[in-house]
């Protein structure tokens, strides 16, 4: 089997790591025990978080054993890493709930049964600490001038920085010393914008310990255009179902830009690499059957791929120029609340098209939503029984997003 520091490599993951031979060579002679963050900040992962849920995988695969730390405990501070102002303050309540909805998440990709994989929040040991005591064993090995002059901090220097955030790198510092102690964990992986907080925690446990640890991170996913991966004008392209639906996702990974293409199929699938760079190579038309392969391979390992089925279909029938798939998102409603007529921002709303009818009305004044084909223009507009072809009514935001709503 190839050495995982190699494939991790190849595909285009790795951004930086310390002692890198070192590391490669105990990846190959013995497995290990390594360990990724998730700060619980929301109530679903990302298609952002699968980049790292996929080198988690491919670490388990070569037989080493994941780690996913939960962060009850770091979340409730917020790393300040890229952000201009501190981040809003959540309560322990919605934290611990964000928190079970990633372990459901995860268990989804990574294989904990028989203690292939574990799964830990650091509220366990984060939410009782006695203040002095932490000072006085971890606190006095982190210098503030050098905290200062890392990006995460030096950034927010003009703005203003609370010493409730300061203490950020501390705690994130101290989790990779408790897995250390505890579970022998002797790498953390995690994107390149946490390579301070990670090179914190690897100086800590080698200082405290005396003990050969290490740390990796893998570049972030950006688009060619230079956006991060799974952003859109539209908002987040979410992991959970209920959020982005199985059709959403596949057409958003269907309509990548081509330049992305070879990259995107390297780090968010498994197709061998002498596949991605036959797929990635391909020019003009052609380059849709990367397109669709990579829209199909992650549909598919994050909704299964009966969905991924019915999605490849839902696109496939609207690039025909049917609608005739029950894949396309849908809702039902009742043929008497359409009958006294709805507004079609209220419409929007409640179908999940928009989040808001504020969302709505602005969809609207920029020529963004299309019924049946026909551009909508008027956010007062009422829709009624009149409006629909045999009790179905299709509607388009932008270019590539439709929702069919069935009357019953």
């Amino acid at each position: 089997m190839a050495n995982v520091f190699d494939i991790l490599q190849e595909r285009g993951y790795i951004d930086q790591a310390t002692y890198e031979d070192e590391l490669r060579e105990l990846l190959d002679k013995e497995p290990i025990t390594f360990y990724i963050g998730f700060d619980a900040t929301a109530d679903s992962l990302t298609l952002g978080h699968f980049v790292q849920i996929m080198v988690m995988k491919h670490m388990q695969n070569a037989g080493h054993k994941p780690i996913a730390l939960l962060g009850g405990g770091t979340t409730m501070v917020g790393d300040p890493s890229g952000k201009s102002d501190m981040r809003k303050m959540m309560t322990k309540e919605q934290i611990d709930y964000n928190a079970n909805k990633f372990k459901e998440q995860l268990s989804r990709f990574i294989d904990f049964d028989d203690n292939k994989a574990m799964v830990v929040n650091n509220a366990d040991w984060l939410l009782d600490l006695n203040f002095l005591n932490f000072m006085r064993e971890t606190g006095v090995h982190f210098s503030v001038n050098r905290m200062l002059s890392f990006d995460c901090y030096k950034n927010r220097l003009d703005k203003g920085l609370t010493f409730f955030e300061f203490s950020y790198m501390l705690m994130q510092s101290y989790d990779y010393l408790k897995l250390y102690r505890e579970h022998n964990c002797r790498l953390q992986v995690g994107g390149s914008d946490q390579w301070s907080n990670i090179l914190s925690g690897y100086e800590l446990v080698r200082k405290l310990e005396n003990a050969k640890v290490y740390a990796m991170t893998f570049k972030l996913l950006t688009t060619a255009a230079g956006t991060k991966m799974g952003k859109t004008e539209a908002g987040t392209i979410w992991l959970d179902s209920e959020k982005t639906p199985p059709y959403e996702l596949y057409q958003y990974l269907r309509n990548v830009d081509d330049r992305d293409v070879e990259n995107f199929l390297s780090v968010l699938t498994f197709l061998p690499m002498e596949e991605v760079k036959r797929l990635g190579s391909l020019e003009g038309a052609e380059i849709n059957k990367g397109k669709e392969a990579l829209a199909f391979e992650v549909t598919k390992m994050v909704h299964g791929e009966d969905e991924a089925i019915k999605a490849q279909k839902a696109a496939k029938s609207l690039f025909e120029g049917g609608i005739k798939s029950d894949s396309i998102p849908n809702t039902e409603i009742s043929k008497a609340k359409i009958k006294e007529g709805i507004g079609i921002l209220n419409l929007l709303t409640e179908i999940g098209l928009t989040k808001s009818n504020g969302e709505a009305r602005r969809l609207i004044k920029q020529g963004g939503l299309y019924m049946e084909d026909k551009r909508i223009s008027d956010p007062n507009k009422i829709i009624n029984v009149e409006d629909f072809i045999d009790n179905k009514l299709l509607l388009r935001k932008g270019k590539k997003v439709y929702h069919l709503i069935k009357l019953v």
